[in-house]
């Protein structure tokens, strides 16, 4: 029996990735501007990422709802619920925990040692490739077309439309599989390089390190426990379906993008037995949708910005602000540090309104982005267990 020849999982690629990335940016005698090549192609890479990901949205999300001609309004609004819900559930609790541990070790000095942080480097050139649509619009355009060509369907029309949208998210995937997954460790290598090059990372950790542990214990048990709980419901061990999630939280954690994650999440939820048509559809769309994650970090570290200057931070203002947060944040994913940026104009709702606080939450974010979008991509397949499960046993009636 022949030797099968040794191939790296994707999984060990984006480690490696990580690693190297990190230690070239702590190597001083390398040259900046070697660097900057590397940081140049993640760039471009980035670019060419952002065009086709709302592309990515529409051949999943439409062919997904589409093949749902049962009952496929209904699943719309329970996983766009069941997301929601999930974001405000997350939140609250990220409050309760902030609020309670972060006083025995916030003080207002920290605030002075934030400045700290260097500047990354540029890259040589950028190429100004835009997307066709932003992702707001191609959620939108394919809610539209999904559900016209599912209701088409069950009238026995609507198979041109179909096919076309079939044949588009084949192109998509053809696309993924040759070019974006193959590129995914060099993206993260460059984005680990810059980041360790300016020590902004560490700088930050070095002060904020409790909050940060915290924030990511808190992101690990809430994955968990949606995977406890919906795994339950589905009859499927959670432990197992924990595991096969690894390759997506890693992937996350070097993109640090909900929607960069797409490809390698729908691998996860193949893993988990979800069905074709429903991890088409949740999958993507809970990458827009679902940022119980990105709501933990954003909630956690504006109470520590409110606790370090003694501002009110109490419990009927904060919920309101996850509420709003949990909607405005859904424009969000695709690029790293989305959500706080979609936040910004919220953050006065919480007594945020200076340009040296704001500065301060999009540092604080920012170190722990990647964590809090693994959380998001985790928690998505999570819900599509759920939500498989809902829509086999309820919906269809199996």
């Amino acid at each position: 029996m022949a030797n099968k020849p040794f191939k790296l999982g994707l999984v060990s690629k984006l480690v490696i990735a990580i690693i190297v990335g990190i230690i070239l940016g702590q190597l001083k005698f390398i040259p900046p501007a070697l660097l900057r090549v590397l940081i140049t192609i993640s760039s471009l890479f980035s670019g060419f990422l952002n065009f086709v990901i709302p592309l990515m949205i529409v051949g999943f999300v439409v062919k997904g709802i589409a093949d749902l001609t049962e009952g496929a309004g209904k699943l719309l609004g329970i996983t766009a619920l069941t997301a929601y819900g999930s974001t405000l559930v997350a939140g609250t609790l990220a409050y309760i925990v902030a609020s309670t541990l972060f006083p025995s070790f916030i003080t207002a000095e920290l605030v002075q040692k934030i400045s700290e942080a260097g500047e990354g480097l540029t890259p040589f050139f950028t190429i100004p490739l835009k997307p066709m649509l932003d992702v707001t619009a191609a959620i939108v355009f394919a809610f539209m077309m999904g559900l016209s060509i599912s209701w088409l369907r069950s009238k026995g029309q609507g198979e041109v439309l179909y096919e076309a949208f079939s044949d588009f998210g084949e192109i998509i995937v053809k696309v993924l599989n040759t070019i974006i997954i193959p590129l995914l460790p060099l993206y993260i290598a460059g984005n680990f390089a810059n980041m360790s090059y300016s020590g902004s990372v560490f700088s930050v950790l070095s002060v904020f390190w409790k909050v940060f542990i915290i924030v990511i214990i808190m992101h690990l048990l809430y994955v968990s426990l949606l995977f406890i709980v919906f795994g339950t419901y589905a009859g499927k061990n959670p432990f197992t379906l924990i595991r096969n999630q690894i390759p997506g939280y890693m992937t996350a954690i070097g993109t640090q993008s909900s929607a960069a994650t797409i490809p390698v999440n729908l691998r996860c939820a193949e893993k988990n037995g979800v069905s074709e048509d429903i991890r088409n559809f949740v999958v993507p769309l809970g990458a827009t949708i679902h940022l119980a994650g990105s709501m933990i970090t954003i909630t956690s570290c504006s109470t520590a910005v409110l606790l370090m200057n003694n501002m009110p931070h109490n419990v009927t203002m904060i919920v309101g602000f996850i509420a709003m947060l949990g909607i405005a944040m859904v424009a969000a994913p695709g690029a790293p540090g989305g959500a706080i940026m979609a936040a910004l104009p919220f953050l006065p709702m919480v007594g945020i309104t200076t340009e040296v606080l704001q500065q301060l939450m999009i540092t604080l974010y920012i170190t722990q982005d990647s964590f809090g979008t693994a959380a998001n991509v985790s928690g998505d397949n999570a819900i599509a267990v759920f939500v498989d499960k809902l829509y086999s046993s309820k919906i269809k009636g199996k």
